[in-house]
């Protein structure tokens, strides 16, 4: 099994904009994400795990000066060939190394997109939301979206889960529950000079209850609202009081 970042960076981070499909449609989505969180009308915006951009280059639109930090370079490079003149600065770090990065506190720090889960342990969750605390403006907001694999098992066949399929490639997930992690197993098809070619990875997540998270942030001093987004992820959005 390969470490979160490892495999982003061989196997999932060389086809992950083919993975999401319609790219254009992908942006749309984000970008209503964006607008659904009532943000300040500019300011500073950390994006962590940024990826390929699907918030970095909304918010940037939105008018924030944005620091985008991801783990897998080769998702930062499409990240890059689509900033343009927006003020976005792509940097490859680990997330819990994020401080680091930035030189003043923001008015808005972004985990979306299933990032909470790829850090390896809970205590590692419990740093980053102590310096997302430490890192933001007093009327700040922090906002994640993750899947919730603490409360939601899926069972038998359920675990399998076709991701994607074209002509030449064929990409399905297979999930693996253990008490803590939940072990992602990505199954690749791909056609090569007219055969087929099968690699596979594997890669822990973290089942992370939503309620833990919210009473972290709770307890931090921040106001916390919770719902979930029409993809079915957690969203939680956080204030300070």
């Amino acid at each position: 099994m390969q470490s979160a970042g490892i495999h982003y960076e061989t196997h999932l981070g060389p086809i992950y904009s083919w993975m999401l499909g319609d790219l254009d449609a992908a942006f749309g989505r984000s970008a209503a994400e964006i607008a659904d969180l009532n943000l300040p009308a500019a300011g500073t915006a950390i994006d962590l795990g940024a990826g390929l951009g699907l918030h970095a280059l909304p918010l940037a639109r939105h008018g924030f000066q944005v620091t985008a930090i991801d783990g897998c370079e080769v998702l930062l490079d499409e990240l890059r060939s689509r900033t343009g003149t927006l003020p976005i600065v792509a940097i490859h770090q680990d997330l819990l190394q994020f401080p680091s990065c930035i030189k003043e506190p923001a008015a808005v720090i972004l985990c979306m997109g299933d990032t909470l889960t790829h850090l390896p342990t809970l205590t590692a969750v419990g740093e980053l939301l102590q310096s997302v605390a430490d890192s933001l403006l007093p009327e700040g907001m922090f906002a994640a979206t993750f899947r919730d694999y603490a409360t939601k098992k899926l069972e038998g066949d359920a675990r399998f889960i076709p991701v994607r399929a074209d002509e030449n490639r064929i990409l399905t997930c297979f999930l693996e529950y253990g008490d803590e992690q939940v072990t992602v197993h990505d199954v690749l098809n791909s056609k090569q000079e007219g055969r087929w070619r099968q690699t596979v990875s594997s890669y822990p997540k973290l089942r992370l209850a939503p309620e833990w998270v919210a009473a972290r942030l709770t307890g931090m001093g921040f106001n916390v609202r919770r719902d979930t987004t029409p993809g079915g992820m957690v969203r939680i959005v956080a204030t300070r009081a």
